[in-house]
């Protein structure tokens, strides 16, 4: 008794230890962000106040709720295009024979490999031959291609958890791959396609070297590329303006993460069980 006693202890005090080190950062953030000066520790004169949220929203000429625009538009149609073509690919990929399905996953996720820094000069002579540099496709494009094999494996984990005797029953009753897909198996899939929709939003959200190279201004720079050059907008490093912009841009992603952490763990772990 007195061994788990110690043992629980232990891992109580570990598992509070992990928490304090995890939020620390965002604890920091949040402190700046509501200070006068980021310096309050040191200076003996704690001022909170919302002035640097405040400054960071109606400010015109940091273009914040421009960038929040371009980070939901980007991400949105991303996830949305990545989900459809993945469910699909998935589909075929789990539940369909035919020769070299095999080869299809594992040649997208051979392709994944490749570090990004490697084709972003290419695909910036690309965009900028064709005028669609600083366009949200020169962004979206490069995003599909990226978090399509992440979106494909989830999905095929998942799929592979459904019966196949479900696609037999309904083909042997005339309905179509299509049908049968669209009625049978995405209804019950929906939990692993719905992680995967979250984890592609959420890494398109948070990409920064396509969207520093690809975009030039706040037409089409995104959240993170437009916090960045706070900076430069300043000559200085106005930490509470960034610390207070980082704060908002954070909560749709936590927010996300707590509402639906379910539906992330399922996609995530579907098929490590099995029984």
């Amino acid at each position: 008794m007195k061994e788990k006693t110690v043992k629980r202890v232990l891992m109580t005090l570990g598992a509070g230890l992990l928490t304090f080190f995890t939020l620390l950062p965002f604890i920091w953030m949040l402190l700046v962000s509501l200070s006068s000066r980021p310096d309050f520790l040191f200076s003996g004169t704690a001022q909170f106040s919302i002035n640097n949220y405040i400054n960071v929203l109606n400010n015109s000429s940091l273009h914040f709720l421009d960038y929040v625009k371009n980070s939901f538009i980007i991400s949105s149609i991303t996830a949305i295009v990545v989900t459809c073509l993945s469910s699909c690919a998935a589909y075929a990929v789990s539940r369909m024979r035919f020769p070299g399905r095999i080869i299809i996953p594992l040649f997208v996720l051979t392709m994944s490999m490749f570090p990004p820094i490697s084709i972003v000069g290419y695909l910036y002579r690309f965009f900028s031959d064709t005028g669609m540099l600083n366009t949200p496709i020169a962004l979206i494009l490069p995003y599909i291609a990226l978090t399509v094999p992440l979106s494909l494996w989830i999905n095929m984990s998942y799929f592979s958890q459904i019966p196949l005797e479900l696609d037999k029953a309904g083909l042997i009753d005339g309905a179509g791959r299509i049908t049968i897909l669209r009625k049978i198996i995405l209804p019950l899939a929906l939990p692993g396609i719905f992680s995967s929709f979250l984890l592609v939003f959420i890494a398109c959200f948070n990409e920064f070297l396509f969207a520093l190279m690809l975009t030039i201004d706040y037409n089409a720079q995104t959240l993170p590329v437009g916090i960045a050059l706070f900076e430069g907008l300043h000559g200085e490093i106005p930490w509470g303006d960034l610390m207070a912009a980082s704060a908002i841009a954070s909560i749709p992603l936590v927010v996300l993460s707590l509402i639906f952490q379910k539906y992330i763990i399922q996609g995530l772990t579907a098929g490590a069980i099995k029984g």
